[in-house]
This record gives C-alpha cells, sequence and structure tokens, in this order.
C-alpha cells in the first residue's frame, strides 16, 4: 500500500466472523494500514454494534451460528441507520449461487476465503471510495 492509500483509509470497519483466528487476521492486516476496527464474533452483536455506531463499512462472513451472513445482511438493509452500509460477504463459500445470494440481499462485493491481503485492500478501499463519493453527492445535492 503506497502513502495515499493510508491516509485516505481512516475508515471504520465492522469485521463479523464467528472463527476467532479470522477475525484476528482481518483485524491485523486492515489495522496495520490505517483502518480502525471493531470485531464481533456473531449476527446479533453486529446488528447492535452497526446500529448503536455505524461502521463506514463491514466485512461479513457467511457461515455463522444462529443467524447467518445473508440474514444479518437483510435485516441491515431493512433498517434505516443501517441501509446504506457496504457490506462485503467474505467466506469460503464460492459456487455461484453463494455469490448471487450474496448480491440479492444487499451486498456490494464478495470475496472467497482463503483470501489474499492484496485482495482485501482492494475490495474494501474501493467500496469506502465510492461510499465517500456517494455521500459527497448526496451533500452536494442537499
Amino acid at each position: 500500500m503506497d502513502n495515499h492509500q493510508v491516509q485516505l483509509t481512516k475508515a471504520n470497519i465492522l469485521v463479523v466472523d464467528d472463527t476467532p483466528d479470522n477475525l484476528r487476521l482481518l483485524s491485523a492486516m486492515l489495522t496495520q494500514v490505517g483502518y480502525e476496527i471493531r470485531r464481533v464474533i456473531n449476527g446479533q452483536t453486529a446488528l447492535k454494534t452497526a446500529q448503536a455506531a455505524p461502521p463506514d463499512l463491514i466485512l461479513l462472513d457467511i457461515m455463522m451460528p444462529e443467524m447467518n451472513g445473508y440474514e444479518v445482511c437483510q435485516h441491515l438493509k431493512a433498517l434505516e441507520k443501517t441501509r446504506d452500509i457496504p457490506v462485503i460477504f467474505i467466506s469460503a463459500l464460492d459456487e455461484v449461487f453463494d455469490k448471487v445470494k450474496a448480491f440479492a440481499v444487499g451486498g456490494v462485493d464478495y470475496i472467497t476465503k482463503p483470501f489474499s491481503e492484496e485482495e482485501v485492500f482492494a475490495r474494501v478501499e474501493n467500496n469506502l471510495t465510492i461510499r465517500r463519493l456517494q455521500k459527497q453527492l448526496t451533500q452536494q445535492n442537499i
């Protein structure tokens, strides 16, 4: 990552995964390039956390007990306070059906595990840039 990208990336990211090792890995990767990271291990906590203090972006695992990532995303998109937060699914599921379903419930991107750091950085930064530009445009239109 070059310095220009690091300066732009003071965004707050919520990472949701029921596997502690995945949470640690993603958090460490993203923290080292300047993101503020919050980590949660289940869907219910993710919903509460996102409503209490909406993040700039959510990285969301699909396969979790009790409430899967698809359900979490549907709930987020149904709430006015969280509907515009970009959700990037990150999952070991790599079938076309799984990816299409992720987009159908409101996801903006999909990363397949195992992932490369470069891919995660690129997808996160691209989606944060799109979100920043959307906010700018909304402000200009007001």
